[in-house]
């Protein structure tokens, strides 16, 4: 398969999708998510991950007839029951819920639970910092780091995200609590490449450089101790308190014997009203006010605001080429001759 834009590569996710039986606007939202994400230079989370989707999809480890079934609403706070289906399109629709809820309370936090892989978890702050909120978003996996000192995996990369309404563009910051994202692993392995010192371990506890011993094995916290420490509140809040499995209990999506088992994965939106939060002056802009500064501050003094470069879904170029890697290019067009789906 040729070269794809933007458009080209959004509407083939989109087919794929659907082809699998996903209904049509989950499809389109997880398409966006997934181009989005190469857009930002995340590849490791864009459509190098649609293939594996669609195995889930097809082998019964996801179901693309999910909804988003509500389990407890108290107004600023709501719960739901993903039933196996997507991550991508729930974790959108949560933070909708949440920008929502937090209109009317000043704060929210929406939780879905038994979900699936929702993959580049700063993609769901857009719905917030777009209405001047600040959000925060959590997710959980598959185990893949031990504790710090430890010998077997219970954590999973246990990603963090925050998007911060500053002006002229919102922060967000996107990053797991390992040393990197295992979806960087899968790339490495895909290209053949080894991986950086001290980023893995082989499944007996030994540092690698080998991508596939360190998919099969453990991956190193971002900073020893500290990061093991954010990785377990990261799955204190998603798999601990929303469910219904803790890391140790997900499925691998990049294990094609784990593809007919749902991963049960948890996701953890909170919106904050900034205007409801100031105590100083400035009156109800205020808060806004010192996060503006707060960029200008970083800015001034040499540095780059976390994610400030990242596109916002409506000033993408969608005739814009997308450069994927040819491997992604062969499995997506191995899956589109599989499902029927025309070829942009």
């Amino acid at each position: 398969m040729s070269a794809l834009t933007v458009a080209g590569a959004t509407d083939l996710a989109r087919g794929l999708l659907g082809a699998a039986g996903v209904e049509a606007a989950a499809a389109a939202r997880t398409a966006q998510a997934l181009v989005l994400a190469d857009v930002w230079g995340v590849h490791s989370h864009g459509l190098l991950r649609l293939p594996f989707y669609l195995e889930r999809l097809t082998a019964g480890g996801c179901n693309p007839a999910a909804r988003l079934a509500p389990v407890s609403d108290t107004g600023p706070l709501v719960t739901f029951d993903g039933e196996d289906g997507l991550g991508h399109w729930q974790a959108w629709r949560a933070a909708e819920v949440a920008r929502d809820r937090c209109a009317n309370f000043g704060v929210a936090v929406v939780a879905v639970g038994r979900s699936s892989h929702c993959g580049a978890l700063g993609v769901y702050t857009l719905p917030l910092v777009e209405a001047g909120l600040v959000g925060l978003v959590f997710s959980n996996g598959p185990a893949v780091m031990p504790p710090w000192g430890g010998s077997v995996p219970v954590v999973s990369t246990s990603p963090i995200a925050a998007g911060i309404p500053c002006a002229p563009h919102p922060a967000i910051v996107d990053l797991a609590t390992s040393a990197v994202a295992r979806g960087r692993i899968q790339a490495h392995a895909q290209r053949g490449e080894p991986l950086g010192e001290g980023w893995a371990f082989t499944a007996s506890g030994e540092p690698t450089t080998d991508p596939e011993a360190a998919l099969g094995g453990m991956l190193a916290p971002l900073g020893g101790p500290k990061g093991f420490a954010l990785a377990f509140l990261v799955e204190a809040l998603t798999g601990g308190l929303v469910g219904p499995a803790l890391s140790t209990a997900v499925s691998d999506m990049f294990a094609s014997a784990d593809a007919a088992r749902p991963q049960r994965i948890a996701h953890l939106v909170l919106a904050l009203a900034p205007a409801l939060l100031d105590v100083g002056e400035g009156g109800p802009a205020g808060g806004g006010t010192r996060l503006d500064r707060l960029a200008a501050q970083v800015s001034a003094a040499g540095g780059r605001v976390p994610g400030a470069r990242r596109v916002l879904p409506g000033e993408m170029d969608k005739q814009a080429p997308l450069t994927l890697p040819e491997k992604v290019l062969d499995d997506l067009g191995g899956w589109a001759a599989r499902l029927s789906v025309p070829l942009p």
